[in-house]
């Protein structure tokens, strides 16, 4: 049976197009997956995570480590992820490492290490903040209470007058002289004036008997 020109042409076209969609079919699920595109980026305070054209029908993840601490926790995502992180102040390099799984197969994750340095101005070793001092408030001494009329107009006890009166005659003895002196002179006067008339009329008497 002889195939005419023109459905052989229409058969061929036909072989064709089907190929043709095939090819075009692969490289639209293949596209995604060879475009897969990490970047990171690390400097002295922060790290940037830029992850493009990834799967968005699979769960992809991601985590970063800082000398072996999770900085990012690991996080999913979709056909795209984008974050910048803070370091926390280091004295010292901070080693990172990056890790990206791909859902759609392990030759499209990625896993790499950065050093983060030290800032500059920031010391080996970090200076201590100085805890203040609490401030002490003096409190201002209260006046004294004003004193009372009562205390201030209140006479003063008088003073001690000295004692005008003469000392009692018992005092004389401490002097030497009493009362009873001028007795005991006079009864000495008479005893001598006595003895001298005995002694007188013996003399008399003696005369007497010589003549």
């Amino acid at each position: 049976m002889t195939v005419s020109p023109r459905r052989a042409w229409s058969r061929t076209g036909t072989l064709i197009a089907t190929a043709a969609t095939g090819v075009i079919g692969l490289g639209l699920f293949a596209t995604p997956a060879s475009a897969h595109t990490p970047v990171w980026d690390v400097d002295c305070s922060s790290v940037t995570i830029k992850l493009k054209a990834y799967n968005p029908n699979v769960t992809n993840t991601v985590t970063v480590t800082a000398d072996g601490k999770d900085l990012v926790a690991t996080k999913t995502f979709g056909a795209s992820f984008e974050d910048t992180v803070k370091l926390p102040a280091h004295s010292a390099e901070v080693k990172l490492h990056l890790s990206v799984k791909a859902g759609d197969g392990e030759r499209f994750s990625f896993e790499d290490d950065k050093t983060a340095p030290v800032c500059e101005g920031q010391s080996e070793t970090p200076t201590p903040t100085p805890t203040p001092t609490e401030t002490k408030t003096t409190e201002s001494p209260k006046p004294s209470e004003t004193p009372s009329e009562s205390a201030s107009t209140a006479p003063s006890a008088a003073p001690s007058t000295p004692s005008t009166d003469e000392s009692p005659a018992g005092d004389l003895a401490e002097t030497g002289a009493s009362s009873s002196t001028p007795l005991l002179a006079g009864g000495a006067a008479v005893a001598l004036l006595a003895g001298g008339g005995l002694l007188f009329a013996n003399r008399k008497r003696r005369a007497a008997a010589r003549h």
